[in-house]
């Protein structure tokens, strides 16, 4: 099963796919936010067409308790209006340190910073893909 993974941010949206086996996740775009919910709702329903996604997962920005805050609110409001847009299913997925991860990996290959915000989104989608894939596609 191919899914597009998304890790929502207030300025930009990183993406990565799996593989059609549903077992590598790899990073593939940063979309930057236009300002208007509706052409980013857009470029997301692109980004699936393209990719020939099959289910989307978003990850969850929970509190490093497991609790939510604004940012989760936020998430999930976002979700709702994704899964009334797109013609796939769409599911959360816990994205706790995915960031973090993201960036340690890019410092390791000595990427300068600006550089790393141009990739460090789309990377964190792929980590918080490969982690629900790894977990068995819960929800999927």
């Amino acid at each position: 099963m191919r899914a597009l993974g998304l890790d929502l941010g207030e300025r930009r949206v990183g993406v990565a796919v799996c593989d059609s086996a549903g077992t590598v996740a790899t990073p593939v775009e940063t979309l930057v936010r236009s300002g208007d919910a509706q052409r980013d709702l857009n470029a997301i329903a692109e980004q699936v067409g393209e990719w020939q996604a099959e289910i989307v997962v978003v990850g969850m920005p929970l509190s490093l308790d497991g609790t939510e805050g604004p940012a989760a609110a936020a998430a999930r409001a976002e979700i709702g209006r994704l899964e009334k847009h797109l013609e796939v299913p769409v599911v959360s997925y816990d994205e706790r340190l995915t960031t973090v991860i993201a960036e340690r990996s890019l410092m390791e290959q000595q990427m300068k910073v600006p550089e790393r915000r141009g990739v460090v989104d789309q990377v964190a989608a792929a980590v918080m893909l490969q982690s629900w894939l790894d977990a068995g596609m819960p929800g999927g």
